[in-house]
């Protein structure tokens, strides 16, 4: 094989090479920016289905199909330079309230079998309700109404209002670290 051949395959070899390379980059750029992307839960917020310091999956493509529902667990810009995870627990047009530890939605009572463990725990530690009174609030067109699962130590819409769907980036789909911890968050 000559010099000029060897080289001619060197150079074909290093061009599909960083096609390949461009490619891979382009591709994770799209599905980081679009489809999915890692978050970390920093906080006790969303316990105990969430723990501080997991890492999971945002869907961030499923809000450009739908909106989110209720039950749904979401990640939305809460200030500029903070996300937060929370619970969505009304949407647009509903109203909701709390009375004796007790969600009502419409006027509907709303089980919230997620916080079996922390109402087991306040009652333990002599609190004789997880989640204080309030409402009835309703939500506006284009809000949603959010709780963390942890309610006596979240900041959330009790605090800071509905929150504007255009806020959301995605919903959490599964937790992937650490690795004894890995599963679905709906």
């Amino acid at each position: 094989m000559s010099d000029a051949t060897t080289s001619k395959k060197g150079k074909k070899e290093a061009w599909e090479w960083i096609k390949a390379l461009a490619i891979a980059v382009a591709l994770a750029f799209f599905i980081r920016t679009f489809l999915f992307a890692p978050f970390i839960v920093e906080g006790e917020s969303m316990e105990t289905t969430l723990h501080n310091a997991e890492r999971l999956v945002v869907n961030k493509a499923i809000y450009f199909l739908s909106t989110p529902k209720r039950g749904d667990i979401i990640v939305f810009h809460a200030e500029a330079d903070k996300d937060y995870i929370k619970r969505v627990i009304a949407v647009a047009g509903e109203t909701v309230e709390v009375r004796d530890d007790v969600l009502y939605i419409n006027g509907e009572k709303t089980d919230e079998p997620y916080l079996a463990e922390k109402r087991a725990e306040a009652k333990a530690e002599g609190e004789p309700v997880l989640t204080n009174d309030f409402g009835p609030i309703t939500i506006p067109d284009h809000e949603i109404f959010v709780m963390g699962d942890n309610r006596r130590n979240s900041k959330d819409s009790r605090m800071i209002g509905p929150v504007d769907i255009k806020t959301v980036v995605g919903r959490a789909e599964f937790v992937f670290w650490p690795y004894g911890a890995v599963r679905l968050t709906h």
